[in-house]
């Protein structure tokens, strides 16, 4: 948690710190930038179900043994939290951070710390369609014997933001699919849906 904080924390300084580089605009134009956090509820493939494998020579006394990639029947549940903060009506970054520690099979948990760029799509009332690209790391438990590791991870995807009132809004659904480009001696892409609730900072 101490590690999460200082993460957001100094994300945070920085963008301010460019956002308000950006803002020489002038004064008949409204105010674009703005800071948003919120909570949501996750629900994750994780792309593992504790299946691992040995390398050659095996079976062997010195064998050497790997995780292998594969579709969960049981999908992980987690807490998260995000932050958006809005350069302009279209563009704004978002850093997001989740915990996947419930439903786990086998002791297998999985944390993400990502933050990128998100580009609002469509609007459309008080609806907002929006598309996001993100990096970081996560962070995977494999099981009940400590075997873990940090890794890093790329992520798509996209969602619904709906406002509910000037400063409230509902998180409807977002989607989310990420690439883990070195996992064990492959890759690994979990996958899933988020959805929360956010309050306009200012």
């Amino acid at each position: 948690m101490r590690r999460f904080r200082t993460f957001f924390c100094s994300t945070l300084f920085i963008l301010v710190a460019i956002s308000g580089r950006a803002q020489a605009v002038p004064s008949a134009t409204a105010r674009q930038f703005s800071i948003t956090a919120g909570g949501m509820a996750s629900i994750f493939q994780p792309d593992f179900k504790a299946d691992w494998a040995c390398a050659a020579p095996c079976p062997a006394s010195n064998q050497t043994w790997y995780p292998v990639a594969q579709s969960s029947s049981q999908p992980l549940f987690g807490a998260g939290a995000y932050v958006d903060v809005k350069l302009t009506r279209w563009v704004q970054f978002e850093a997001e951070g989740r915990w996947q520690r419930f439903n786990k099979y086998a002791d297998i948990s999985q944390d993400n710390y990502l933050i990128g760029p998100r580009f609002s799509v469509y609007r459309l009332g008080r609806s907002n369609l929006y598309a996001k690209a993100l990096a970081g790391f996560s962070k995977m438990n494999f099981d009940s014997f400590g075997d873990h590791g940090t890794f890093t991870d790329v992520a798509f995807g996209g969602g619904v933001d709906m406002k509910l009132t000037k400063r409230v809004s509902f998180r409807a659904v977002d989607f989310e699919y990420q690439y883990w480009p070195q996992w064990g001696n492959s890759t690994i892409s979990p996958y899933g849906a988020s959805m929360g609730i956010s309050y306009k900072i200012f």
